[in-house]
């Protein structure tokens, strides 16, 4: 294998779908931080600076809940500011970081098992209105799943040639949308609403207590079956001479050479996505951190609908994250990300119309929820699939095998800046407006912003093709 870019590259299922197991473990618990805590935080500020029961709160004044989510921005966005700082920190350690079971594996696994103790003590504060304890571990949590982040992402590039990355990480995003799911199911069936409705002295502790175990139990499972399957230091031994052809197969114009200075082009793409994917983070994130209490407060429907839309939408994100590395291959990553971006938009646009429903369900003065909702959530997540399943590999491939922990770093320090100023702004943008409505047209100002700058200025690609193995045999389990 010297050189030759008539030589096929088969990427190895079975392997692929074992390191999956990371990604499993990660957007498992962020799927449960995400669905409660917002709510969590809204619940206990609201109450304490109005003192009301939660009933009372949210059969009053909604505005009440409106004027409270700019301190529940800043707190989700202090935990994103430590993110910022910590995801470039560990993704350049465990570069040089050299160990016998890996360079990766130390940080996965010290992570994993701290956020897993502290994960499910997070409602346990809550329950008993401990304000300043559901911080602090909310705190922890991340700070160590930081520490597990960064490095679990890297692991796939590290073994992985780069014409191969975007199909690898489909599989990747698949798994973690698996791990997503076992928090959903939950969240039907142990409804956030049936805690949040009832007055204080008969709130039930397992009920929000429940899915946090369960996810801190799998991530700890998922991570022991990654460390039991995938040797890393073996591994690159292995791929050494696959590695070094997927490096001459890169698909960007300017070669990458660890030894001089990034060049002018490259560092222009570099930015230029990192520029994009910090808009789509901010417009992503901001529907991913609201739609709990927009579902709650504004629609004034049942929880467990949220669950729903994150089924349905990680169903049609799985379709998504299936494909993406096909079309791809036909029109390159730069235009599969501008047309999941354009689906994107045109999703959000829809929203912008949804109302509440009006029809009262009769349990707990609830009214139907909007079935357009579910069609927004399907496109959306078949669109956003598109968009990160090539943005990650477009990230990495500016960079050698040397370095990849680093630009991990740099792809999430994109990521996490922008979830660490949305919250605080659109919790902001909501007490000027006064208006729930103002969620989906922030978003759809974002998404399309990010789609004019990373169409214009992600440049310095081949026009010609790589050739890789296709169908069954770019599946090969040898």
């Amino acid at each position: 294998m010297s050189g030759s870019e008539n030589v096929t590259l088969k990427l190895n299922k079975s392997r692929t779908f074992l390191i999956g197991f990371a990604f499993f473990g990660i957007l498992l618990l962020w799927q449960v931080y995400d669905s409660w805590c917002p709510t969590f935080l809204t619940d206990i500020f609201a109450r304490r600076m109005y003192d009301l029961s939660s009933a009372q709160l949210k059969a009053g004044d909604p505005d009440k809940i409106l004027n409270v989510q700019w301190i529940v921005g800043i707190i989700m966005a202090c935990d994103n500011l430590a993110a910022l700082i910590l995801l470039p920190i560990f993704g350049n350690l465990s570069d040089r970081t050299k160990t016998p079971i890996g360079k990766r594996m130390p940080y996965i696994l010290t992570g994993t098992f701290v956020s897993a103790i502290a994960f499910p003590f997070i409602p346990v504060f809550f329950h008993y209105n401990n304000v300043a304890g559901m911080v602090i571990i909310m705190c922890i949590v991340l700070i160590f799943m930081m520490m597990y982040r960064n490095p679990a992402v890297a692991l796939m590039p590290d073994i992985t040639p780069k014409p191969l990355r975007a199909k690898a990480n489909g599989i990747i995003n698949i798994m973690g949308y698996l791990g997503g799911a076992f928090a959903t199911v939950l969240g039907i069936f142990l409804k956030l609403s049936d805690y949040i409705n009832v007055e204080d002295s008969a709130r039930k502790l397992w009920i929000i207590e429940i899915p946090f175990i369960i996810a801190s139990v799998l991530m700890v499972i998922s991570a022991m079956v990654l460390f039991a399957t995938i040797k890393e230091n073996k591994l690159a031994e292995e791929l050494k001479e696959e590695m070094e052809l997927g490096e001459q197969m890169a698909a960007i114009e300017t070669p990458v050479d660890d030894d001089a200075p990034m060049s002018k082009a490259n560092r222009n793409m570099l930015m230029a996505i990192l520029g994009a994917e910090f808009l789509w983070f901010m417009a992503d994130n901001a529907i991913g951190t609201y739609i709990g209490n927009y579902v709650i407060y504004y629609l004034n429907s049942v929880s467990s609908a949220t669950m729903l839309l994150t089924i349905i939408g990680g169903a049609a994100s799985v379709i998504g994250f299936a494909t993406a590395g096909n079309i791809a291959d036909r029109i390159g990553r730069k235009w599969t990300i501008s047309t999941g971006l354009c689906i994107t938009v045109l999703s959000m646009i829809v929203m912008c119309f949804v109302a509440p429903t009006g029809n009262v369900t009769g349990v707990n003065g609830e009214y139907a929820f909007p079935s357009l909702l579910f069609t927004v959530w399907a496109i959306k997540g078949f669109g956003m699939a598109l968009v990160h399943n090539c943005s990650f590999p477009m990230v990495v491939e500016l960079c050698s095998s040397k370095k990849i922990g680093r630009f991990t770093g740099f792809y999430y320090a994109a990521s996490m800046s922008a979830q660490t100023i949305t919250p605080v702004l659109l919790g902001l943008v909501f007490k000027a407006t006064l208006m729930w409505r103002a969620l989906p047209v922030y978003s759809t100002i974002l998404f399309l912003l990010s789609l004019v700058v990373f169409t214009i200025l992600v440049k310095n690609i081949k026009a010609r093709k790589v050739e890789n193995a296709h169908g069954l045999e770019a599946l090969d389990n040898d």
